[in-house]
C-alpha cells in the first residue's frame, strides 16, 4: 500500500505516524513545501519571543524521526492531483502515485484587499520564513502596526509586545477577538492592552498601506517601521481545480474524512469537517482540530471505521498575561438560558450559554483554573440537573457541578 500526504503540519504529521502504527510495511510519504523539517505554527510566537530556537518550533524533536519510521518526508509543492490516474503532479513537472491519498495542506494568509499591502514594508507572520524577516526587522523599540485582532493577531500581539516594539493594533470589529469573544470580553482585552502601552483602534477600518505605515479610514496615520497583517486565513484548495474534489469554504469531507473522489481525504485546516457543537460543516483553523482530523484520517485510510463526532470551536489566549477562552457555542442559542459574571476593575469575565440543562458554550477571560473544566462539560454533552439553576447564580462553582455530574457511583 502506497499512503501520500500532502502536507507536512500537523494534520499529516499525525497521519504518516498513525499508518505507520497501522501497517509496518506501507510506503508513506510526506509532501512538504517549505524547505524547514515538519513545524508548528503555533510555536512561532515562542520563537519571537525569544523562549525557543528554530528546532523548538519541530513538530518532532529528533531530527532522524521520520527516517526511523521508515516515513519519507519530501519538500515539493503540489500543483494537481489526478485520481482516475492515482497521481499528483508536481511543480517539477514529476508525478507521483499514489494508493491512498490525504490532502492536508492547510491555509494560508487571507491578504486584505488594501492598497501598499504588497509593499516591502508588510509582512505576514505565518512561517519561518516570515518569523526570520521580523526578527531581522523589529529590534526593540520598533514601531509595529498590527492589522488584524482576532485569534491570530492576538496571538502575535503577545510575540511582538515581548520583543520590546512600539505596537499599534487595528482591527475593523468593534473589539478584539469578535469572532471568539462578546463585548464585554473584547473590552476587557483592548483596556488589557492598553494598559500594557499597546495602541488599540477598534472599529475602524485600513484605507492604505504607505511606504511610512498605515492610513486609517477615520483619516489618522499610524507611523510603522513594519506593518504585520493578520486578517484570517484561507484553506489552501487552489491546485484541487478540475480533480473533481468538491470543495465549498474547504475540501469537503464526511464523518469519515471521505472526500466526493474515492481514495482520497482530507484533514487539518483544508478540510470543512463536522462541528461539534451545530452539526454544520465548517473549517476549524486550529492545531488541535487539525491533530486529531489526521489521526482518525489514518484509521479510515487503513481500512478500520472511525466515525468523527466533531471538532469543537475552541480558542485559549494568552495576550501579555491575560489569558482568556472560548469554547462551543459560546454565543448561545435561541431560548436558551445563560449566567455571566463581569468584573471589569479585575479583569475577569465569564459567560456560560445553556440549552436545556447541558452547558453548550462559554466565554472567559482572567479564568486561570477549570479552563479545562469548561471543555470537559461542553464535550461530554453532561446533564447538568439541579447544578445549572446553581451556575446560573453562581458561574464560579464550576469545579463543583463538574464532579457532581460526571463521578461514576
Amino acid at each position: 500500500m502506497k499512503y501520500l500526504i500532502i502536507g507536512a503540519g500537523p494534520a499529516g504529521v499525525n497521519a504518516a505516524e498513525t499508518l505507520r502504527k497501522l501497517d509496518s510495511e506501507a510506503s508513506i510519504e510526506i509532501l512538504g513545501d517549505e524547505p524547514e523539517p515538519p513545524y508548528s505554527r503555533m510555536a512561532i510566537p515562542y520563537l519571537l519571543m525569544g523562549q525557543i530556537e528554530e528546532q523548538g518550533t519541530h513538530l518532532r524533536e529528533r531530527a532522524d524521526h521520520f527516517a526511523a519510521l521508515n516515513i519519507t518526508v519530501t519538500q515539493t509543492r503540489v500543483t494537481r492531483i489526478d485520481p482516475p490516474a492515482h497521481v499528483v503532479e508536481l511543480e517539477s513537472g514529476g508525478l507521483l502515485e499514489y494508493d491512498r491519498l490525504l490532502i492536508a495542506t492547510g491555509s494560508r494568509p487571507a491578504l486584505p484587499p488594501l492598497p501598499g499591502v504588497n509593499g516591502s514594508n508588510v509582512s505576514t507572520c505565518w512561517t519561518l520564513a516570515d518569523a526570520r524577516a521580523i526578527q531581522a526587522r523589529v529590534p526593540e523599540g520598533s514601531r509595529v502596526a498590527l492589522i488584524g485582532a482576532g485569534f491570530i493577531g492576538s496571538i502575535i500581539l503577545e510575540a511582538l509586545g515581548m520583543r520590546g516594539v512600539k505596537l499599534t493594533v487595528i482591527e475593523q470589529g468593534e473589539r478584539m477577538v469578535p469572532r471568539m469573544m462578546g463585548p464585554q470580553a473584547g473590552g476587557l482585552l483592548k483596556s488589557w492592552c492598553e494598559s500594557k502601552g499597546v495602541v488599540v483602534h477598534t472599529g475602524v477600518g485600513v484605507d492604505e498601506i504607505t511606504p511610512s505605515g498605515v492610513r486609517l479610514a477615520d483619516g489618522t496615520l499610524v507611523d510603522a517601521d513594519l506593518v504585520i497583517t493578520a486578517t484570517g486565513v484561507k484553506p489552501n484548495i487552489a491546485f484541487l481545480e478540475g480533480s473533481g474534489v468538491n470543495v465549498d469554504q474547504g475540501v469537503l469531507v464526511d464523518r469519515h474524512f471521505c472526500t466526493s473522489v474515492d481514495n482520497v481525504f482530507a484533514a487539518g485546516d483544508v478540510a470543512q469537517g463536522l462541528d461539534f457543537s451545530t452539526g454544520e460543516y465548517v473549517v476549524h483553523a486550529i492545531q488541535p482540530t487539525a491533530a486529531d482530523h489526521g489521526h482518525l484520517a489514518a484509521l479510515n485510510m487503513s481500512g478500520h471505521h472511525a466515525e468523527y463526532e466533531g471538532s469543537m470551536n475552541m480558542n485559549v489566549l494568552d495576550t501579555l498575561g491575560l489569558l482568556s477562552c472560548s469554547f462551543g457555542s459560546w454565543q448561545g442559542v435561541d431560548g436558551g438560558d445563560h449566567a455571566e459574571l463581569y468584573a471589569p476593575d479585575d479583569y475577569r469575565y465569564l459567560s456560560l450559554q445553556f440549552d436545556g440543562d447541558h452547558l453548550i458554550g462559554a466565554n472567559a477571560v482572567g479564568l486561570s483554573q477549570h479552563v479545562g473544566i469548561l471543555r470537559g462539560l461542553i464535550q461530554r454533552r453532561t446533564p447538568l440537573g439541579e447544578w445549572k439553576e446553581r451556575l446560573q447564580r453562581d458561574p464560579t462553582r464550576l469545579m463543583e457541578a463538574y464532579l457532581a455530574t460526571t463521578q461514576v457511583i
